[in-house]
């Protein structure tokens, strides 16, 4: 080959990728959708955001809202009588038949605050905080098993390959700090059944991935420098690196190497500010007292306070992820111990935003990838129930804090909480909702792959406008 040929191919292969490149950016000027170039610099919203942050509260399994926030006289009054044909007519289950025995709460319900809302006893201390949180009582899912509803939630879809929530996040707004990810993830327990599909970029470039930290040992893996190799060194290394990588961008134009660019250079700076973020054992006593943090011990209480610690830096979306939410059976003893772990520390969280001035800026979203149903799960006697199976049909979530109107209540079911009896409202019309809060339209939030436009809300949702402020 000729060098008047070789020469030639070479400037049209780097002409090509220039010329993609400015037409990518001319592109996404102009089409209306916010995009952040990458997940450290800020996009402007397409509109006032209410919120800049969120932290998301996700209960692995999917707690019974019929013992917790939905108080059904009626059910009680009929516990243990056969089900109506007429409730289960045409409707599936995941494990139990149509012939169940309805199944009332053994748990005494209160209102409280000047809302009225109502707990149950297992949640005495959220019970304090009523007046700043807005429930939706009418949510509805797709899914029926719990992988393909978690997966639902947080990507407007049942099955796994699409963003993840966070990502469309921080892809729509970036990070307000360079030296934490914009997206960070905790466990309590082990992952949901559709696993880090729940935090994946799909086929979004993958700097928008949402970033786990552990709870033990380094936060992220491989964050400290190996034995005998110092910060200088790492410096180096990554200089070296990245000119290779850069040398490699050139020549190929694929975007993924820029991603693998920013995330080496990510964790240099994450090395300096993780530790301090990560260490809790600095907060006054009467904070750690209130969220019910036992020093040294990994917990939901300890990620709370994370939680909060890293919206104060900037970090755009925490979400806590508390597994054994999943009661098919022995709910009389398992849902009181898991809401022992939860109760104090959300209302904690609540109460510690606001007094920081955090709260107004900072949306929680509490909830899970569906309900339990009215029915018993198992054999039980008297007032007894022994679980209740999935139901994707009427479940509660709320929300709190950045531009919700708090005390609000939306939608209702039925007399044995089976059905919607008013306002219906679809996962998509809950994500779209918190898009909107965030200060972007969920019908502008785009994203061409395979030769269509994507989105988090697929092609339908609307903004619960009923329960902002």
């Amino acid at each position: 080959m000729s060098d008047h040929v070789s020469n030639r191919r070479s400037f049209l292969n780097h002409s090509a990728i220039n010329l993609s490149a400015v037409a990518l950016a001319e592109l996404m000027q102009g089409s209306g959708t916010a995009v952040a170039s990458d997940a450290s610099r800020l996009a402007t919203p397409h509109f006032a955001p209410r919120a800049k942050h969120v932290i998301y509260l996700h209960m692995i399994g999917a707690p019974s809202q019929l013992d917790l926030y939905e108080e059904k006289p009626e059910l009680r009054r009929r516990h243990n009588e056969p089900c109506p044909p007429e409730v289960t007519r045409d409707r599936d289950f995941a494990f139990i038949g149509k012939t169940s025995t309805l199944a009332g709460s053994p748990w005494a319900f209160h209102r409280h605050g000047e809302c009225g809302h109502t707990f149950s006893e297992l949640l005495p201390n959220l019970g304090t905080v009523a007046d700043d949180i807005a429930f939706i009582h009418s949510l509805h899912s797709d899914e029926i098993n719990h992988a393909p509803a978690q997966m639902f939630l947080h990507s407007g879809f049942g099955r796994g390959g699409r963003p993840s929530f966070g990502s469309w996040v921080t892809y729509g707004l970036g990070s307000e700090n360079s030296d934490l990810p914009a997206y960070v993830v905790l466990l309590t327990g082990p992952k949901g059944g559709a696993g880090t599909s729940l935090w994946s970029t799909g086929f979004l470039p993958s700097i928008y991935q949402g970033i786990q930290f552990r709870s033990t040992g380094d936060p992220v893996l491989f964050l400290t420098n190996p034995a005998g190799h110092d910060r200088e060194d790492r410096r180096r290394v990554l200089d070296a690196v990245g000119e290779l990588n850069q040398q490699r961008f050139q020549s190929t134009g694929d975007s993924e190497i820029l991603t693998r660019i920013g995330q080496y250079e990510m964790a240099y700076r994450m090395q300096a500010s993780v530790p301090e973020l990560m260490t809790i054992t600095g907060e006054p006593k009467h904070v750690l007292d209130d969220y019910g943090v036992e020093p040294g011990k990994a917990s939901f209480a300890a990620n709370c306070i994370l939680a909060r610690r890293m919206v104060e830096r900037g970090v755009r979306l925490v979400e806590l992820y508390d597994s054994d939410w999943d009661h098919h059976s022995g709910i009389e003893n398992r849902l009181p111990a898991k809401c022992k772990d939860i109760d104090r520390p959300i209302a904690a969280l609540i109460r510690d935003l606001k007094q920081r001035g955090l709260l107004n800026d900072t949306l929680i979203i509490w909830g899970s990838e569906f309900g339990r149903t009215p029915l018993n799960q198992g054999s039980t006697r008297g007032t007894g129930i022994s679980g209740r199976d999935h139901h994707k049909d009427a479940f509660t979530m709320w929300l709190a804090g950045g531009g919700v109107r708090g005390g609000a209540s939306y939608g209702q079911t039925d007399e044995f909480g089976m059905d919607i009896a008013e306002n219906p409202v679809h996962v998509h019309d809950l994500n779209a909702t918190v898009l909107h809060l965030l200060g972007i339209d969920h019908e502008r939030l785009t994203y061409r792959y395979q030769g269509r436009e994507f989105r988090l809300t697929d092609v339908h949702g609307r903004v619960v406008s009923e329960i902002l402020s």
